[in-house]
């Protein structure tokens, strides 16, 4: 279906070359157990599983979900689930929307929208890297309380 006049521009078909060299720098790290490249039940993504070991033992599952499009928009989200079925997680995005500027962070704990107005760099590199360094600061701060 064609896009209507006043609908917000499209984000554009996955970017699958960049999501395999995502997939590729995230096997790497020691951070993750798992990395997925666009599983059945997330096609358009790679979802990455954190190493429980950095958690604390009431964290039973952290991980990234990870989108990238051939615009360079992209969505980067983060979740952590807790043996109390509760819940903590936020997102970094580009992307046209009705809510925010095209850079923006969704906040935790629940990742909110509208979200805050971000910048971000504009290469892939640098934005994981970025989203990275805060997720290390986030999980050490477990350990700093």
């Amino acid at each position: 279906m064609p896009e209507q006049p006043g609908d917000p521009p499209s984000t554009g078909p996955i970017d699958a070359a960049v999501l395999d060299r995502i997939a590729a720098h995230l096997l790497r790290s020691a951070r993750f157990e798992s990395v997925h490249t666009r599983p059945s039940y997330a096609p358009n993504a790679i979802v990455a599983d954190y190493d429980l070991g950095y958690f604390p033992s009431g964290v039973t599952r952290a991980s990234l979900r990870i989108r990238w499009f051939e615009t360079d928009d992209f969505s980067i989200h983060y979740a952590e689930q807790y043996q109390t079925n509760n819940s903590w997680e936020c997102r970094w995005d580009r992307h046209p929307n009705d809510h925010n500027t095209r850079e923006h962070f969704h906040p935790p704990p629940d990742a909110s929208t509208p979200g805050d107005d971000a910048e971000y760099p504009p290469e892939w590199r640098d934005v994981l890297a970025s989203v990275l360094s805060r997720l290390d600061e986030r999980i050490e701060a477990f350990w700093d309380e």
